[in-house]
């Protein structure tokens, strides 16, 4: 199952990273990575260094499973539900960035400004794609039962709480005003109906 694991993993980067940037540049122009960004002071650089990092482990967990560096032999019940939660995950992502069409970033550039998509699965999450992923990190620990894995899961969380709540809505809240406001009260943050609200309307 490791080798699965790992062959699985580098597809979803490719796909999801590679060719979803390639796509994005022949659409805008641009690959929609603005990277890592700020100083060690700010919430956002180190929302994407644990971004890095989670990336980094999560291929490391099945790397060092297959080279029999870490032990990981999960029941295979375990590995084929998490086998089928990592492919629902990652075709998830896969849908989520489609759905942003010409608005898919990776980070944020404060001086741009992108449409707010409320459509489609964001019409009920505001964090699809982030919420796909760490359930394919999940399916991939189920997969690959390291603490690598949990760690890469656990960086994948902490990057994520930090990217969504000290970058991306402060940055929304201040483009898109009240409209992005109305969108909160009524969705979700990262699943149906669990955080909303918390953003003032602007007058």
């Amino acid at each position: 199952m490791s080798a699965l694991a790992m062959a699985l993993y580098v597809l979803a980067l490719v796909v999801l990273f590679g060719v979803r940037s390639w796509m994005q540049r022949r659409r805008t122009g641009s690959t929609g990575f603005h990277g890592i960004s700020g100083t060690p002071a700010e919430a956002g650089w180190w929302g994407g260094v644990l971004f890095l990092a989670a990336m980094v482990l999560g291929l490391a967990g099945p790397l060092l499973a297959v080279t029999g560096t870490v032990p990981a032999d999960p029941h295979p019940v375990v590995a084929v539900v998490g086998l089928v939660l990592a492919l629902a995950g990652f075709a998830a992502t896969l849908a989520g960035q489609a759905g942003m069409g010409a608005s898919w970033r990776i980070g944020v550039d404060p001086g741009e400004r992108t449409d707010l998509v409320t459509t489609g699965v964001f019409a009920y999450v505001r964090n699809p794609i982030f919420t796909a992923m760490a359930l394919a990190q999940f399916g991939m620990l189920l997969l690959v039962p390291t603490w690598i894995s949990a760690a890469a899961l656990a960086a994948l969380i902490a990057a994520v709480q930090l990217q969504v709540r000290a970058v991306e809505e402060p940055y929304l809240r201040r483009v898109h005003g009240d409209a992005y406001a109305a969108y909160t009260a009524r969705t979700g943050r990262f699943v149906p109906g669990a955080g909303r609200g918390g953003v003032a309307l602007i007058r």
